[in-house]
């Protein structure tokens, strides 16, 4: 099971859940430095925002599954 792993490997659901956090301001910061330094657009931008910001609920769905195992 992947969870028990995760678990096994020291990650907790606190990481997890940091990791969602900052993923959601890394989407802010790649679509602010996209947007000032590529050439290509706020089309660009978006793109890259969104493709981190994809990453989010994957670590809170990582999250809640690690914090039910611990319990």
């Amino acid at each position: 099971m992947i969870v028990k792993k995760l678990h096994e490997s020291g990650i907790r659901a606190e990481h997890a859940y940091a990791a969602g956090f900052a993923s959601i301001g890394l989407s802010v910061l790649s679509w602010c430095v996209s947007l000032s330094m590529e050439k290509k657009g706020e089309e660009r931008a978006d793109r890259w925002g969104i493709f981190v910001g994809e990453w989010a609920p994957t670590f809170f769905a990582m999250g809640l599954a690690l914090s039910t195992y611990e319990k």
